[in-house]
């Protein structure tokens, strides 16, 4: 998969946002924030490995791809 990675919403916690270097944005026509950053989703992921997230489940939602990670 090729960036930006979406890792994040308007709630998300702005530490663990700003280790991603994530910046928000508010895309034309929608009512809430998001947050990306221009990485692959391979380089966020070992990120968030760094962290002690772990990916418990993935998933494609039309040409869009969704993990479900886990800290323990």
């Amino acid at each position: 998969e090729a960036g930006p990675t979406m890792v994040g919403d308007e709630h998300s916690d702005p530490d663990l946002m700003d280790f991603l270097g994530a910046r928000k944005r508010n895309m034309l026509g929608n009512n809430f924030c998001e947050y990306y950053v221009n990485d692959v989703p391979r380089v966020v992921l070992d990120k968030l490995e760094q962290l002690g997230y772990r990916v418990v489940s993935m998933t494609g939602v039309g040409q869009t791809l969704v993990w479900c990670l886990h800290r323990e």
